[in-house]
């Protein structure tokens, strides 16, 4: 059924949307139409997603993939899986949210290093369907850039239907990764497929797509926790997916930033376009956001000095990345957009280190 539903998404909304009255509607634009009107006249439509790639390549680099057998090439470019980014954003909430649930519970050094492989298996696979569904959309808007006519759908290399098969299979598989949780689990992840939907239909009717991004991201904060416990503790997990949907909301601004211009003249609408020069200063405030609300969950959850560590050294990068990255440069954006998954990872590494340092008996 579900296979269905996007395949009618994808005829309805494969096409460019209308751009009539976009740049009027943007403050930015309006300032700088005389800077960027033959910009806007000359640029190709980019479709955007948060897949890996970095918007300045013009041309696909050579990679590890170009070795493998030719028949399995073009499904491994279909998800990136070179380019893995995106999976790691996606698995860093699963990490923070299994080692909080070990650690409160004191669980032994098999339940996480169990559970971090099924999510961590479960990242890269849905990662690649998401990589899946976002192409077979923007097949059309593929085709008309020149960064993204290599890519299997848009070079047709893989047909449509190809991909609906292939798409099957990761579903499947990740359907039976999720199968290996307990019953609450395997309702609260399958609960999340609405939002696995409709998020790329999200930049075609509204600046905050990354908001539903953020809380489609997220959803590992809530079922690492009920996989560990059983269930979920709110108290805990509530401000630790509220923080990192605070997190995708900076890291995916600043990507959207790369694209801002393309993004008008194509009819996409952005968190990027919406903040536009006031975008350092709100990131800012959701850093701020983030980092606070992650904390709050360490407090709720009574970690020690090592998760404030981590934390710290994820706020540190943060602010990095918000000092270093010039928003009007596609190469700055895309590191500044890398460089703020570190951040996920010393929050992380500081969760880590408290549980192993508690179930060595050294607190």
């Amino acid at each position: 059924m579900t296979i269905a539903v996007l395949t009618r998404f994808s005829r309805l909304y494969g096409g460019r949307c209308s751009t009539r009255n976009s740049a009027r509607n943007i403050p930015w634009v309006g300032r700088h139409t005389s800077q960027t009107a033959g910009i806007l006249s000359s640029t190709k439509v980019l479709g955007r997603h948060v897949s890996g790639t970095p918007s300045n390549a013009s041309t696909a680099p050579t990679t590890w993939v170009d070795r493998l057998p030719p028949k399995i090439r073009p499904y491994l470019n279909l998800i990136r899986i070179d380019k893995p980014i995106g999976t790691l954003l996606m698995f860093y909430p699963c990490a923070w949210s299994i080692t909080m649930a070990s650690y409160a519970l004191e669980a032994p050094l098999t339940t996480p290093l169990t559970y971090l492989g099924l999510f961590g298996l479960g990242a890269v696979v849905m990662r690649g369907a998401g990589c899946t569904i976002n192409d077979m959309w923007d097949k059309n808007l593929d085709k008309a850039v020149e960064r993204t006519q290599s890519r299997p759908l848009a070079k047709g290399v893989i047909s449509q239907r190809q991909a609906l098969v292939f798409l099957a299979g990761q579903l499947s598989v990740g359907l039976g990764v999720l199968l290996q949780l307990n019953w609450y689990s395997i309702l609260l992840g399958a609960s999340s497929m609405s939002l696995v939907t409709v998020y790329p239909l999200m930049k075609r009717i509204t600046y905050w797509p990354q908001v539903v991004l953020g809380l489609t991201f997220n959803w590992g904060a809530l079922l690492g926790w009920s996989a560990v416990a059983g269930a979920v503790d709110w108290s805990v997990c509530l401000p630790l997916y509220a923080g990192g949907v605070c997190w995708t909301l900076v890291y995916d601004t600043i990507y959207a930033h790369q694209d801002k211009t393309d993004d008008v003249n194509a009819g996409i609408y952005s968190t990027a376009l919406l903040f536009g020069e006031q975008t350092r200063p709100i990131l800012g405030a959701l850093s701020a956001s983030s980092i606070s609300l992650i904390g709050l969950a360490g407090v709720l959850n009574a970690h020690g000095v090592p998760f404030y560590l981590g934390l710290g050294l994820g706020a540190a990068q943060l602010a990095r990345v918000l000092w270093k990255t010039d928003l009007e440069s596609r190469l700055s954006c895309w590191q500044g957009f890398v460089g703020c998954g570190w951040s996920g990872f010393w929050i992380w590494t500081g969760a880590l280190a408290d549980y192993t340092l508690l179930t060595s008996g050294l607190i």
